[in-house]
């Protein structure tokens, strides 16, 4: 079971729910990684749902959404512009996958094609479909045909660089010390 937002229910959601998945990989970005993986639980909670739905978030009225999100505690520090992502993001799941989320990585022949569909979801760049590559591999032994090269160097055995390596509290905070140090050289 994936363990990034160290609670328990947030976890279990993640571990089955390909949407909440995406949308936590979506909210990895100015806040703790584990918040971040947590967002999906909270919108899930507020919905009154045991699992997201693209259609159901995509139905709601934008401003209505907005405040589900902002709600305390906000699911992320800019509540109104990740709520408006996450809609987006809904919106692409539902008219080109069906609503299944799971379809973006289920229906592709290799790594690299699986890449390319992750660059056109919103909020996702390079680095974070590498990262969610790696996470799929890592976490959930979902490997398309080379996964570890396209998901490099985030999808390397043994590395403790992302949330893809993140399965403990020891290693959530082996991977902020990475972090830290990548940020204290400069590189990150």
């Amino acid at each position: 079971m994936i363990q990034i937002a160290q609670i328990e229910a947030a976890d279990a959601l993640l571990s089955k729910d390909p949407l909440a998945l995406l949308i936590a990989m979506l909210l990895d970005q100015q806040q703790p990684m584990e918040r971040a993986f947590a967002g999906p639980y909270l919108i899930a909670k507020r919905m009154g749902v045991c699992k997201l739905s693209a259609s159901k978030i995509v139905s709601m009225p934008e401003g209505e959404f907005i405040e589900l999100v902002s709600a305390k505690p906000a699911v992320h520090r800019f509540p109104a512009a990740m709520a408006k992502r996450i809609q987006k993001l809904c919106l692409l799941i539902e008219t080109q996958y069906g609503g299944k989320a799971e379809r973006v990585w289920s229906e592709v022949a290799d790594a690299q094609e699986l890449f390319n569909r992750l660059k056109k979801l919103p909020g996702f760049g390079e680095d974070k479909a590498r990262i969610f590559i790696a996470l799929l591999g890592k976490q959930l032994d979902i490997r398309p045909k080379n996964w570890r090269e396209v998901s490099a160097p985030y999808g390397q055995h043994g590395t403790r660089m992302t949330v893809a390596d993140v399965r403990s509290p020891k290693t959530l905070l082996e991977v902020r010390a990475f972090k830290q140090q990548m940020k204290a050289a400069g590189i990150w």
